[in-house]
């Protein structure tokens, strides 16, 4: 993958419940439009613990058709169990055509289960699924378990291991993986705002957070100018404005990302299959203070849009 944004990708359902096959068309143009370097499918954003294997399947088959190889598509293929039946899901799961399968860090051992478990675990998931590329991702779901940088380097040194979501929030541990890995076929791509720019210029590949379900077009401008000593003080200006909204962002999300989609033109239903609270009116005017908002910060900083 080239350095920029992966969008973790939404799911859109129809009023009934049912995958909506052509908003996700739509949205999958528009995170390709901004500029998106590859696209995340099948992720916590898309509601992937709420989607059947047979959903998450169609789905990411789905994402792929539309982006025609534009762009590299990775999709989460573990979803807990024995690790014969992880492999045999990441197994289905490339057979679609992805760049890369991603791994769960939590489900690969339990809360209570020490650091050897895991990595017993994930060398015998790897050695169960032959050449298949495969990534990470720390998911706070069911539990966060954050890969240590040693961790990381040592399933990075076997080939297999191309990409990695990190939510550890720490900045710190963030440079010492990079500075682990540097040497490998691999990227690390970071999901948390409010150290992204410092993140890219300590070597990160890109970010992969969820403020680009609402303007996937910021997130690409970070990344293309966040070392630009001629736009440093506009830099600075959007990264702070990730960081102010972000308890907005993330208050009843996905459903509060889709009615921001809505306002930006997008045939997209609220509609969420996971339990996330009430979009109540004070949530709906804080996220109509947030588009009003992003409007203008387009036009402070002169960046252009496609919807």
């Amino acid at each position: 993958m080239s350095k920029g944004f992966i969008p973790v990708m939404l799911t859109p359902f129809l009023s009934n419940g049912n995958i909506d096959y052509k908003a996700l068309t739509q949205l999958t143009e528009i995170y390709l439009q901004a500029g998106a370097a590859g696209l995340f499918a099948n992720c916590l954003s898309s509601e992937m613990f709420e989607l059947t294997a047979l959903e998450r399947i169609q789905a990411i088959k789905h994402v792929i058709n539309v982006v025609g190889g534009e762009v590299p598509v990775i999709a989460t293929g573990t979803f807990g169990g024995e690790i014969t039946k992880q492999a045999d899901f990441v197994k289905r799961v490339n057979e679609v055509g992805v760049e890369a399968v991603i791994a769960i860090s939590s489900l690969l051992a339990a809360e209570e289960e020490s650091d050897e478990v895991f990595e017993n675990n994930v060398f015998e998931l790897l050695r169960q699924t032959n050449d298949i590329p495969i990534g990470f991702y720390e998911c706070p779901v069911p539990y966060k378990r954050v890969l240590k940088p040693k961790q990381l380097q040592q399933f990075v040194q076997t080939g297999r291991v191309i990409y990695h979501k990190d939510t550890s929030l720490d900045l710190d541990q963030i440079k010492d993986k990079i500075d682990l890995t540097k040497r490998y076929t691999f990227g690390l791509y970071d999901a948390y705002m409010v150290h992204a720019v410092d993140s890219l210029k300590a070597g990160s590949a890109g970010l992969s957070c969820i403020q680009g379900n609402y303007f996937p077009e910021l997130i690409v401008w970070l990344c293309d100018h966040y070392n630009d000593a001629n736009l440093s003080t506009e830099v600075s200006i959007v990264q702070q404005f990730m960081i102010d909204n972000m308890d907005v962002m993330h208050n009843v999300y996905p459903i509060v990302s889709k009615y921001f989609l809505q306002k930006r033109g997008l045939n997209i239903s609220t509609f969420t299959r996971r339990e996330v609270g009430m979009f109540t009116p004070a949530v709906v005017k804080e996220v109509e203070k947030l588009f009003k908002d992003y409007t203008a910060l387009l036009s402070d900083v002169n960046i252009q849009v496609y919807i």
